[in-house]
């Protein structure tokens, strides 16, 4: 292949598939990750394996990654888009709900990083881009747990930038505000979805998927030698 191996993960719609597609139109082979197989199949990108992942489950990200690297080579570019929004009061959540998205937005990423980072580390080159949040910067009402797992997103990608740029591999991380996606449909809480769309309303409407793969897709098109850290996004009119 002329381009090198792209893995996403959560490929198989909103952010992730943007920016697979956008992926996919630069020449790049890709490997995609989602629990929702026939929607990456769905998409038809040449050149593409699309494998049913739970990425808690290690074992089962490594042979798909190994899979991926005989068919097109080494990744060279991973993009951590898995996640969960489950929006709730600290008061009333349930604590299944905060276990579910730690588990998907937090040590996922990090099991998705380990797999790939010794082997980047030994070529001397690689990106890895984490997709965190605006509420991994500010904090937001009835998003407690949420929150924690993109303050943890952010953290641990700056602290292993600090602890990889030395061998030349990239960690980078981009923080969308509110977009229109899915992520919202997992909020089980009547009463705060409608908030939640008021108040996007009320700003005039959220920015989309697009938005996000082609900012995604500035970062890494960068010479390896450039590492943008960090990018927020939002709507111009999103106030907090």
């Amino acid at each position: 292949m002329s381009k090198p191996l792209v893995v996403i993960t959560g490929a198989s719609s909103g952010i992730g598939a943007a920016i697979a597609q956008h992926m996919s139109d630069a020449g790049h082979p890709l490997l995609l990750l989602a629990r929702r197989l026939e929607k990456l199949e769905a998409m038809n990108l040449p050149n593409t394996l699309c494998r049913q992942v739970d990425v808690t489950d290690t074992a089962v990200l490594s042979t798909a990654i190994q899979e991926a690297e005989a068919l097109y080579g080494p990744v060279d570019c991973l993009v951590n888009n898995a996640g969960k929004m489950l929006l709730g009061n600290i008061e009333s959540q349930s604590a299944e709900e905060w276990r579910e998205m730690f588990d998907v937005n937090v040590l996922a990423l990090m099991n998705c990083m380990q797999a790939v980072l010794a082997d980047m580390k030994s070529r001397g080159r690689g990106t890895i881009l984490n997709i965190s949040s605006i509420a991994g910067v500010k904090t937001f009402i009835n998003h407690a747990a949420y929150c924690g797992t993109k303050y943890a997103v952010s953290a641990i990608s700056e602290t292993v930038r600090e602890e990889v740029a030395a061998s030349g591999v990239r960690i980078m991380t981009l923080c969308p505000g509110a977009v229109e996606t899915e992520l919202l449909s997992h909020t089980t809480s009547e009463e705060i979805i409608k908030a939640y769309e008021e108040w996007k309303a009320s700003i005039g409407g959220a920015i989309n998927a697009e938005d996000i793969a082609r900012t995604a897709m500035f970062m890494y098109s960068q010479p390896q030698h450039v590492n943008i850290r960090e990018v927020q996004i939002a709507a111009t009119g999103q106030d907090r």
